[in-house]
């Protein structure tokens, strides 16, 4: 691993079990094998226990591949919807709209063309549009033969009639309607999208799965907002985790949280037990190989720019040691994202460090990587991580006064833009003094999205921040003061739940645009 290579853009305890007092979690829990609702990926999806992992399995599939599987394209299937009437004599025979011929639609094609080319080639997440549909009604819907491959309909409603919405609507699809209102020809929906299709001529939003918020006029930028959230959509809904130690949940029911997560967000979380992680590390320190590289690895982490080693050296080797075990069991599983139970006890005497830095490694990777088995709180890292395409930050926070809060954890990447390292000082965990955990030095005025998930599952809180300073205060070592606009009462009367996500810039409104589409209220502190 060289400097250039560390530098590089990503596909894009005497213990407590946890860092909360309160929190106990039992690293013995098991998850209940059940079949759910089916993924993005269209599979049903399974919660199950990963066994018979054998380390010669385990160190081929590490050793293939160091970064993580890349976001899934979100794919566009764009409708122009229109009609062409026919002049009739001392009638009223067209209907508002500048496209009202066939001349006027293959224009229109030509210019929604352009502007989806623009989309595709400024869109910081992965998206396909498939080919542009021209339809008069209901019935010319049989001739686009690729509508069930979109995830999402992109409808421009110049014209017709209700029909196609309708039919469009049936197949179950997001739908995002788009309307010209001086950025071309008019479209006659600007006019009628509300009372006519939404409202469905009363005075209450009437259509199941399409609201005001699905409606888009002229701006391209609200379209591309729209389409990040739903691509972190699609690439959260039907996750696969692996949970070592099993699923868990902070001071909640052990199998209460997990099981919501499994049926809302359609989560397949594959247990790995503490038993046969504990044989994979045993083989994985007798393979000389794999010893080897993890010492390489280290000492090119360590010597990379920004990189204080502040603990001893035998922590970061080890540590890097377990994230190969780490690394190679989630290929071997086919999956993108893990979390540890009993973090803070169980694997510091098997591993001989902490799955802090482990940790750090995988999110700088592109895998997502969770401490505390905290499935109240990891659905919105998965999917803050999936809109952004960035490494998100896992945290406990402290109580909010004069605008201002510490949030701080043991585990923050360090890949927090997305590409460039911040510093770190490899330090000793926190609570245990022991092992390697980073402490990552983020950057003072950093715009911020924060998520505060609550333990039900039914609203969220959002609010924006900006860091404030990154101290060094006894509590977990990546921390930082981080300053929020709303009142102090305000933010403290609306938490919910306990830990917190974190993720730079600012995805708020993608965020609460998803979660509409999964039953999920969104209160935003920044409104």
């Amino acid at each position: 691993m060289t400097e250039e290579s560390l530098e590089r853009e990503p596909r894009r305890e005497p213990v407590r079990r946890t860092c909360c007092p309160c929190g106990e979690h039992d690293s013995s829990s098991e998850v209940t094998r059940r079949s759910f609702l089916q993924g993005a990926g269209g599979a049903t999806l399974v919660g199950a226990a990963l066994t018979g992992l054998t380390w010669s399995a385990v160190a081929m599939a590490e050793t293939q591949n160091e970064t993580a599987p890349k976001r899934r394209a979100l794919v566009v299937k764009p409708v122009l919807v229109y009609a062409t009437p026919k002049r009739r004599h001392q009638a009223s025979w067209r209907s508002w709209g500048g496209i009202q011929t066939e001349a006027d639609a293959k224009e229109e094609v030509t210019r929604i063309g352009l502007e989806l080319g623009e989309l595709g080639k400024n869109a910081d997440f992965p998206v396909q549009f498939l080919p542009i549909s021209r339809v008069k009604n209901a019935a010319g819907l049989s001739t686009a033969n690729d509508l069930d491959k979109a995830d999402v309909y992109l409808v421009y409603a110049a014209g017709g009639g209700m029909d196609t919405f309708d039919a469009l609507g049936k197949k179950g699809k997001d739908m995002i309607i788009f309307c010209r209102h001086k950025s071309g020809p008019v479209y006659l929906w600007s006019e009628i999208i509300s009372p006519r299709y939404l409202r469905q001529h009363t005075d209450t939003l009437s259509v199941k799965g399409v609201d005001d918020q699905d409606v888009v006029v002229d701006s391209q930028d609200e379209i591309m907002w729209r389409l990040r959230a739903l691509c972190g959509l699609r690439n959260t809904m039907g996750t696969r985790i692996v949970a070592v130690g099993g699923p868990a949940a902070w001071a909640q029911p052990k199998d209460v949280v997990p099981n919501l997560v499994r049926e809302k967000w359609q989560f397949d979380i594959q247990t790995v037990s503490y038993d046969e992680l504990g044989k994979l590390i045993n083989a994985a320190r007798a393979d000389k190989g794999a010893v080897e590289r993890a010492k390489e690895r280290a000492a090119a982490y360590l010597k990379s720019k920004g990189t204080k080693l502040e603990t001893k050296r035998e922590f970061v080797d080890k540590a890097f040691l377990l994230e190969q075990v780490f690394r190679g069991v989630l290929n071997k599983a086919r999956c993108g994202a893990i979390t540890i139970n009993g973090c803070m006890g169980t694997i510091i005497p098997m591993s001989e460090t902490t799955a802090c830095l482990p940790l750090s490694l995988l999110n700088d990777a592109g895998y997502l990587a969770f401490c505390e088995s905290d499935f109240v709180v990891i659905p919105s890292g998965v999917l803050l991580a999936n809109i952004s395409g960035k490494p998100v930050f896992l945290n406990d926070p402290t109580y909010p006064h004069d605008g201002v809060i510490t949030l701080a954890h043991c585990t923050a990447p360090r890949r927090m833009s997305g590409n460039k390292l911040e510093p770190a000082r490899i330090m000793t965990h926190f609570e245990s003094d022991y092992g390697a955990a980073p402490k990552v030095e983020m950057g003072k005025g950093q715009e911020l999205t924060i998520i505060v998930p609550d333990f039900a599952l039914k609203r969220w809180v959002g609010l924006p921040a900006k860091i404030l300073d990154a101290p060094f205060m006894d509590v977990c070592r990546s921390q930082i003061d981080v300053s929020y606009k709303c009142d102090d009462l305000k933010l403290a009367e609306h938490m919910p739940g306990f830990h917190w996500m974190v993720g730079y810039g600012d995805y708020l409104r993608e965020v609460g645009y998803a979660l509409k589409k999964v039953g999920i209220t969104w209160d935003n502190l920044s409104v």
